[in-house]
C-alpha cells in the first residue's frame, strides 16, 4: 500500500466482500512507519499539549455555541482515497460537526466540541492513519491579501469577459454604416451592452467607487476620482442613450477601461501579497513545541515553545527550527540560517557558538542553552524593523503623493473647462471628449511609479540579505558623498588571532603549547586567540584580571599577559604593536603578536566604494598602531584611532550635513553615532542595541554588500526617476489630443493602461540584481 488511507480503503473493501479487485494487483510496498494501533512515544508526548488549556485557547478559541474550529495542514496524501479517509474517520467522532479537507491544498478544517472529543484525539486518529499534521496559522493581515487577491483575479476575470463580450457586439455599431444590413438590430445590440456592461460596472468597478466615495468624505482626491468619474459618468449616458435612443454608446469602452485598470490593480495586490508572504515566513517559522532538557537528571519533556525561560537547556532534533536564541552547549550541526542571513548555505555549529531562533538544525541533534525569548530574539526584532520600514513613506514617495493629488484636481478642472467649451461648440461631442480628457489624463502611473519601484528594490535587497528598516534609506543613499566604519567587530571580525610568535629559547610550537596551557583558564577574549591541541596539566593556577595569567608546571612558575605583570625586568616588545609575553621563572621566553582579523571582502568594499566616489574613513577607540596599518591596507583616506564615543559624536557633527554621511558600526558604543548619522548601517552580528539605531542591517555580515547596495540605490532613483517622466510626459501628449476630440474613450483607456504597465514593467527591473549581490 502507498499509505494507510489506502490500506484502510482496502480492509473496508474487503469487508465489503469486494476483495476480487486486488486479484490484479502484482506490486508490494512497505508499511509506513505509522500504524493505526500505536503512535510513536515523542508525538504522544507532543499531543499532550494540545490538552493545555493556553495552548488551546491560543490555536482555536471557543466561540457562542461552545465549538472550536482550527485548520490543519496535512502531509501524506496522495489521492482522492486519503481525503475520503481523513474525513470519514473525523467525522465518527464524538462532537465533530465538520471535517473537511482540501484536496489541492491539503488543508483540513475540523470544528468540534473539545469536552466531547479532545483535540488531541482527533489529531491522534488522523497520525493514526499515517498522516502529519501541522496546525496552519496565518497572521490577519495574509489572509485579508489572499482574500484581496481571490476578489481581485473574480472582479478581472469578470471584466475580462466584459470587454471581449461588449467589444463583439460593439462592433456593429461602430461599422454601420458598411453593414446596413444590420442597423435593424440597433437597439438589440445596446440592451446586449448593456446588460453584459452591468455587472462589470457593479462588481469588477466596484473599488473604484467605494474609494470615490471615501475621497469625497476624507476631501482628499487621488487617482480613483477622475477614474470613477470616468466609468460612472461613461455608463450612465450609455444607458440613457440606449433607453432615448442618442447617437452613441461606450459600453465597451467602460469594460475596457475597467480591465486594464485592474490589470495594474492586480499587479500591485500580487506585490503586495509577495510582501505579506515574506513578512509570514518569518513569522511562522518558530515551532509550536519544544523538548526541554532537565540539567541534573538529563530527563526530557515536551513543553509548549511559548513557556521556554531564559537559562533553560532544550534539545534541538534535526530537521526542526530552533524555538529561542541561545549558545550550543552540547553537539555539532549544521545550521540553515537563510531566513534571517539571506545565505542559503548551512553554517557550522558546535560548542560555543550562537544560534537564532528560526533558523533550521539539518543534520545533527544540538543542545542549546536559551539566552533570548519571545520579543527579545533577533528574529522578532527583525519582524519589528520590517513593520516599521513598511510604515515608513521616503520623501520622494510623499512628493509623488502630493503632486498627483494636485494633478487630479487640476485635471477635474481641465475637463470641466473641457465640457464647458465643446458644449457650445458641438454639444454632442461635449460629454464623450471629456471622458476621454479624464480617462487620458488619470494619474495612475504617476500614483505607480515610486511605490512599485521602491517595493522591488527593498524586496530584492532584504532577499540578498540587506535589511532596509526606514522609508529614507535608498533616497539617502544615492546622495552620500563619505562612508565612516568603525574598525573592531565591523572591519573586523572582532576575534583575535596570533599574528607572530617570537622566542627567546626553544620552538614556536613548545612555546604555543605552554602559553595555551595558561590561557585556556582564563575568560579574557584574548584566551580565544590560544590554540593548541595538546594543553599542558598546569597547578596553582591564578588569574589577575586585567594583567594575566600564571601557573605551576614541574616545579617552574609561568605567566602570560602585560610584559610588566610576566616579568620584573624592565622588558621591551619587538615593537609598538600588541604584544603579549610568557615567560618561565621570571624570563620571558616568547612573544605572541595579537590583532584582529579583517573581515572577508573588506578590502575589496572598500576599494569598491571609493571607485562610487565615496571618501572611505574609519574611526575606532583602538589606540594600537593597528590602526593606521589597517587603514594603509585598506586605502583609506582617513583613520582616527583612541576615539571614545563622544569623540565619534564630535567628529559626525562636525561634518557637512549635505554630505549625508554613512556610519557602519556594530557594538554598543556605536550607538549614539549610529543613531545620530543620516544614515547608519548594523553589521548582523551587532548588539540588538545597534540594530535597532540602524536604517540598514546587513544580516549576513558581508561588507561586498554596501558598494552593490550604494550601486542599486542609484539604480532605483534612475528607475523612479524614468518612470516619473514617463508618467508626466504621458499625461502632457495625450492632454491636447483627447480635448480637441482625437482620442476616443476605448483609445484613452488603451493608452493610460500602456503608460502604467510601462512604470510597473520597468520598476520590475529592480528585482534582478547582479549575479554577485545574489550569491
Amino acid at each position: 500500500m502507498c499509505c494507510p488511507g489506502c490500506q484502510a480503503v482496502a480492509n473496508a473493501i474487503v469487508a465489503s466482500g469486494a476483495e476480487s479487485f486486488y486479484e490484479y494487483r502484482t506490486d508490494t510496498n512497505e508499511t509506513p512507519e505509522f500504524t493505526v494501533q500505536a503512535l510513536p512515544d515523542a508525538l504522544e508526548q507532543e499531543l499532550q499539549l494540545y490538552d493545555n488549556l493556553d495552548v488551546l485557547n491560543d490555536l482555536a478559541p471557543e466561540n457562542r455555541t461552545g465549538l472550536r474550529s482550527m485548520t490543519f495542514i496535512v502531509e501524506g496524501i496522495t489521492c482522492a482515497a486519503c481525503s475520503w479517509l481523513i474525513e470519514k474517520q473525523l467525522r465518527q467522532q464524538a462532537g465533530v460537526t465538520t471535517a473537511t479537507l482540501n484536496l489541492s491544498q491539503h488543508r483540513l478544517t475540523i470544528e468540534w466540541k473539545q469536552e466531547e472529543t479532545p483535540l488531541r484525539s482527533l489529531i491522534s486518529t488522523v497520525m493514526g492513519l499515517g498522516f502529519k499534521l501541522h496546525p496552519y496559522s496565518a497572521d490577519t493581515a495574509q489572509q485579508q491579501l489572499e482574500l484581496e487577491q481571490r476578489k481581485a483575479m473574480r472582479r478581472l476575470l469578470l471584466a475580462a469577459f466584459g470587454t471581449m463580450q461588449a467589444m463583439m457586439l460593439a462592433a456593429p455599431l461602430y461599422l454601420e454604416e458598411w453593414v446596413g444590413i444590420f442597423i435593424k438590430f440597433e437597439t438589440y445590440f445596446r440592451f446586449a451592452g448593456m446588460a453584459i456592461t452591468t455587472p462589470v460596472v457593479l462588481y469588477s468597478a466596484r473599488p473604484f467607487f467605494v474609494a470615490f466615495w471615501r475621497d469625497l468624505k476624507t476631501r482628499h482626491l487621488t487617482m480613483d476620482v477622475p477614474v470613477s468619474i470616468a466609468i460612472g459618468g461613461a455608463y450612465i449616458a450609455s444607458v440613457w442613450s440606449t433607453f432615448t435612443g442618442g447617437h452613441e454608446v461606450y459600453f465597451d469602452s467602460v469594460c475596457m477601461f475597467t480591465f486594464f485598470l485592474l490589470i495594474g490593480r492586480f499587479l500591485e495586490t500580487r506585490a503586495r501579497l509577495r510582501t505579506g508572504e515574506a513578512g509570514n515566513q518569518l513569522a511562522g517559522v518558530l515551532p509550536r513545541s519544544a523538548v526541554l532538557v532537565d540539567p541534573k537528571s538529563k530527563n526530557e519533556s515536551t513543553i509548549p515553545a511559548s513557556q521556554i525561560q531564559v537559562g533553560d537547556l532544550v534539545r534541538v532534533l534535526p530537521g526542526t527550527p530552533i524555538p529561542a536564541d541561545g549558545k550550543v552547549i552540547e553537539g555539532r550541526s549544521s545550521v540553515d540560517e537563510s531566513i534571517i542571513t539571506g545565505e542559503f548555505v548551512p553554517i557550522s555549529k558546535q560548542n560555543g557558538d550562537t544560534v537564532i531562533s528560526g533558523s533550521l538544525n539539518v543534520e545533527s541533534p544540538l543542545i542549546m542553552e536559551v539566552s533570548a525569548t519571545g520579543s527579545d530574539t533577533q528574529l522578532s526584532t527583525v519582524m519589528s524593523l520590517l513593520d516599521r520600514a513598511a510604515q515608513e513613506k521616503p520623501k520622494v514617495a510623499l512628493i509623488a503623493d502630493y503632486i498627483a493629488q494636485y494633478f487630479v484636481a487640476a485635471v477635474l478642472i481641465l475637463s470641466a473647462v473641457v465640457f464647458t467649451s465643446w458644449y457650445f461648440v458641438d454639444s454632442d461631442k461635449a460629454f464623450w471628449i471629456t471622458l476621454s480628457v479624464l480617462v487620458a489624463t488619470c494619474p495612475c502611473a504617476l500614483s505607480l511609479a515610486t511605490p512599485t519601484a521602491l517595493t522591488a528594490a527593498t524586496g530584492s535587497l532584504r532577499k540578498a540579505g540587506v535589511l532596509i528598516t526606514r522609508g529614507h534609506v535608498l533616497e539617502g543613499l544615492t546622495k552620500s558623498k563619505r562612508i565612516i566604519f568603525d574598525k573592531t567587530g565591523t572591519l573586523t571580525l572582532g576575534q583575535l588571532s596570533i599574528d607572530q610568535i617570537v622566542t627567546t629559547e626553544g620552538s614556536e610550537d613548545a612555546q604555543l603549547q605552554l602559553a595555551t596551557s595558561l590561557e585556556q583558564h582564563s575568560q579574557h577574549p584574548i584566551a580565544s586567540a590560544f590554540q593548541h591541541s595538546q594543553p599542558l596539566p598546569m597547578n596553582q593556577i591564578s588569574v589577575e584580571p586585567g594583567e594575566g595569567v600564571k601557573g605551576f608546571l614541574d616545579e617552574d612558575e609561568y605567566r602570560i599577559g602585560k610584559p610588566s605583570y610576566v616579568s620584573q625586568q624592565n622588558v621591551t616588545p619587538p615593537s609598538d604593536d600588541h604584544w603579549i609575553a610568557l615567560s618561565k621563572n621570571n624570563h620571558v621566553v616568547a612573544w605572541f603578536l595579537l590583532s584582529d582579523q579583517l573581515r572577508p571582502q573588506a578590502e575589496s568594499a572598500c576599494h569598491a566604494l571609493k571607485a562610487l566616489s565615496l571618501q572611505v574613513e574609519m574611526l575606532s577607540g583602538d589606540q594600537s598602531n593597528q590602526v593606521p596599518k589597517m587603514a594603509n591596507k585598506l586605502g583609506l583616506s582617513k583613520a582616527q584611532g583612541g576615539i571614545s564615543p563622544d569623540g565619534k559624536l564630535a567628529y559626525l557633527s562636525s561634518l557637512d550635513s549635505r554630505d549625508y554621511s554613512i556610519m557602519v558600526g556594530d557594538g554598543i558604543n556605536d550607538v549614539p553615532v549610529l543613531a545620530k548619522a543620516p544614515l547608519s548601517i548594523a553589521i548582523g552580528t551587532a548588539s540588538d542595541l545597534a540594530k535597532t539605531h540602524a536604517d540598514i542591517i546587513l544580516t549576513n555580515n558581508q561588507l561586498s554588500r554596501l558598494p552593490e547596495l550604494i550601486e542599486q540605490a542609484r539604480k532605483t532613483k534612475r528607475i523612479i526617476k524614468q518612470n516619473l517622466l514617463w508618467a508626466l510626459l504621458y499625461n502632457a501628449s495625450v492632454l491636447p489630443l483627447a480635448a480637441f476630440g482625437l482620442l476616443p474613450p476605448w483609445a484613452a483607456a488603451l493608452g493610460m493602461s500602456f503608460s502604467s504597465l510601462v512604470v510597473v514593467f520597468n520598476a520590475l527591473r529592480l528585482t534582478r540584481l547582479k549575479s554577485g549581490f545574489s550569491h
